[in-house]
């Protein structure tokens, strides 16, 4: 055992001093590695970031929170010019849906309309997300304020002219002033501020809630009727704790099946999303993101790896008659083995951590630019990038070693001299 660890001791110690010795050859072997190792790696780190951010943002919502429309939130084979056929779904709709389903917990009607601008005396804030929903919405959303409250179900059955606003909308309006009960004009109407919501970030579903206001939904409908084309309807169902999903999304269908009088043969002429399937829609684009980059990295990896072999067969011509002189005072196949293979997998892990070291710095310079977006280097990650540095190392120096251990002593001191 003693000579074992004896061997990969001095194995050890002349790689590195044929690594020292060879400072530009070292540095160009290991340049190939460092923009493998960082490719791979921060593509990884990008989609990993981006995965944890988006469910950051959905765990606001129940994974089995459902959205009813005339259009899916969700790739579907229904062709296009179909569903511009498709009716809103209407405000009667969501009433008896209201009223029918059993499983909901709470039933919201929304209105997705455009950006509107918000005044307050001479401060305007333009393109602001505008959300227009009923009452229930807070409570499907479970929307925390720093400031008020969320408007009731009267304000919301009657259509008053209330807003809640975010906290971004608040302190560039009012500064800083208490907003509630102040008169803003939406639409060219006044409107009176009855909450804030609590700073939470940026969102990468829309826009954030800091940069949003909450209007009644009929206040937008008596303003604008049903018919609006520039407005998509949607029914949002939060289904009740324990409720068979399936079950529920069965009589939603039912539901509105019969209401719409749409005959056995004929398809439905709506979507009911889940928030669960939107979750496996993103599960299968990360994989597909992180599949393209490995193989965009691959490319990268395999110059890295060739270059050190290229540079390892290069190490083995010049230093062949020191092998044959290591062998004929003694030295056993597996000492000029191991002593090559060393060399090569130190190259590519030096390389391979200062690829990890690009992606690291990276990360703290997107950090300290981008606000409100977390971006991570995993622990995973960076093992990941020191064992693929090994593999690259070993595979590209596994044949030059062989082909240095298998030297016939008396023919490399002759080759080299």
């Amino acid at each position: 055992m003693l000579l074992y660890i004896r061997i990969l001791g001095e194995s050890l110690s002349f790689a590195l001093n044929a690594l020292r010795n060879n400072k530009l050859r070292t540095f160009l072997s290991l340049l190939g590695v460092t923009i493998g190792i960082f490719s791979i790696i921060a593509v990884l780190a990008a989609v990993d970031s981006l995965d944890k951010n988006i469910r950051s943002q959905l765990s606001a919502l129940d994974s089995n929170t459902m959205y009813l429309s005339r259009i899916s939130f969700a790739p579907t084979n229904v062709p296009r010019w179909k569903r511009q056929s498709f009716d809103e779904v209407s405000y009667n709709e969501y009433k008896y849906l209201k009223s029918s389903l059993e499983g909901a917990e709470h039933v919201a009607y929304q209105l997705f309309a455009r950006a509107e601008s918000i005044r307050y005396e001479s401060e305007v804030v333009s393109n602001v997300n505008t959300v227009v929903v009923s009452h229930e919405f807070a409570d499907i959303q479970t929307l925390e304020f720093s400031k008020g409250r969320f408007y009731s179900e009267s304000e919301s059955n009657s259509g008053k002219p209330v807003v809640v606003i975010g906290d971004e909308i608040a302190n560039s309006l009012f500064g800083e002033f208490e907003p509630l009960g102040k008169k803003v004009r939406i639409y060219g109407q006044k409107f009176t501020v009855i909450g804030v919501v609590k700073k939470e970030g940026s969102g990468l579903f829309g826009e954030s809630n800091d940069v949003s206001m909450f209007l009644p939904a009929n206040f937008v409908r008596n303003r604008y009727g049903d018919n609006n084309k520039l407005m998509t309807h949607v029914v949002i169902i939060k289904p009740r704790s324990g409720a068979d999903i399936d079950e529920l999304k069965a009589d939603i269908t039912q539901i509105l099946r019969t209401r719409r009088g749409l005959k056995p043969d004929e398809i439905d002429t709506f979507f009911i999303s889940v928030i669960s399937g939107l979750q496996d829609a993103i599960d299968g684009i990360i994989s597909t993101m992180n599949f393209i980059g490995w193989m965009i990295s691959l490319f990268s990896l395999l110059v890295g790896g060739f270059g050190i072999a290229n540079i390892m067969f290069v190490s083995v011509k010049e230093r062949t008659n020191l092998i044959g002189i290591q062998k004929s005072l003694g030295a056993k196949n597996k000492f000029i083995l191991f002593q090559f293979l060393f060399e090569a997998i130190i190259l590519a892990l030096v390389g391979g951590i200062v690829g990890l070291i690009f992606v690291w710095l990276g990360t703290v310079a997107v950090n300290g630019i981008v606000e409100d977006f977390e971006f991570v280097l995993s622990i995973q990650n960076i093992l990941l990038g020191s064992f693929i540095a090994s593999v690259i190392g070993l595979i590209s120096g596994v044949i030059p070693a062989l082909s240095a251990s298998r030297l016939d002593p008396v023919e490399a001191i002759r080759t080299g001299m």
